[in-house]
């Protein structure tokens, strides 16, 4: 069998993979996942089809497998099986209580039908692999709290929340859930918060109690990734000029505090920053490198900066 027959025999089974995943599979999606042209996808599906797999829909449309239909279970290759147990070292580390007790349970079932090889391989590999996280884990107040979040996106239905703000203050919100993201070791929600008519981020673990409601919305709000990089309101922009020498110690740390754009110059590097945390958070980091830094705009940061050090040198100095 020479290499054209066998490329199309692997790029059909995966056709076929995608199929049997997804409610509805799209030619130009595969075309693009696969690399080939269009018209070659149109042709694998025709050769599904001659095989005897019951395929509904057509081209332009999107293509899925007739309801009901089962096929026998795919068989994993070894490097997917030693991916797996990589993502289960992960998910232990760095998912939601909600998400991990959910992706033990399915580990436990695609356990189940490996070769068995393969689960001496997973037995044999497990304990050769970790992950060092020294993040503290944050408690679950609410049982599957990222379940039924998602849940409400699919549903499209309200969801209702008594919400700890980082001042202690406590209000409940009726809010639209656009997403979720994990950043900084905390999981977090975009939505559209009906009290504020406006959309707003609430980290997940300041929930204190969380209520699916019956009041479907209607509103289309697209990809999360919309939102998160559309400018609040509320941020000031700042942009500071940093040598090049501490760069690499700022590390993640300059995403936290509002990263925007980086730009080498022969001076340093040109850091522009979208923080909401301009009176208080954001000085309080700067002056962890201000040796090293200076200030290019606002100028009002600047005074905040020379009286922060002033209040710190009366501290040590008084």
């Amino acid at each position: 069998m020479n290499d054209h027959y066998l490329k199309k025999l692997d790029r059909v089974t995966a056709i076929l993979t995608q199929l049997q995943s997804k409610p509805i599979v799209r030619a130009q999606d595969l075309a693009k996942k696969f690399d080939v042209s269009i018209r070659t996808i149109y042709r694998d599906v025709k050769t599904l089809e001659n095989a005897g797999i019951p395929i509904i829909g057509e081209a332009g449309s999107g293509y899925s497998l007739m309801d009901g239909y089962k096929l026998p279970p795919i068989m994993f290759t070894k490097e997917e099986v030693l991916s797996f147990i990589t993502a289960e070292k992960l998910m232990q580390r760095f998912s939601h209580e909600s998400l991990g007790n959910h992706y033990r349970t399915a580990m436990e079932k695609v356990r189940s039908v490996l070769k068995y090889s393969d689960r001496n391989l997973l037995a044999n590999i497990e304990k050769q692999i970790d992950i060092f996280d020294n993040y503290p884990k944050t408690e679950d107040k609410i049982k599957n709290i990222i379940p039924t979040i998602l849940e409400s996106i699919a549903e499209k239905v309200q969801i209702s929340i008594d919400y700890k703000a980082v001042n202690e203050e406590i209000s409940t919100r009726t809010i639209e859930v656009v997403g979720v993201f994990f950043e900084f070791n905390f999981w977090y929600i975009i939505a559209y918060c009906t009290l504020r008519n406006d959309f707003r981020q609430f980290r997940i673990d300041r929930i204190l109690k969380l209520t699916k409601t019956q009041t479907p919305f209607l509103q289309e709000y697209g990809q999360i990734n919309d939102y998160r990089k559309k400018p609040n309101g509320n941020k000031t922009t700042v942009k500071l000029l940093v040598d090049k020498k501490i760069m690499g110690h700022l590390g993640n740390s300059k995403v936290y505090y509002g990263l925007t754009e980086e730009k080498e110059t022969k001076k340093g590097f040109e850091l522009t920053f979208e923080t909401e945390w301009i009176t208080d958070g954001f000085p309080r980091w700067l002056i962890t490198f201000a040796d090293y830094a200076e200030i290019i705009e606002p100028e009002y940061l600047k005074i905040t900066m020379k009286e922060l050090i002033q209040k710190v040198s009366k501290n040590f100095y008084a």
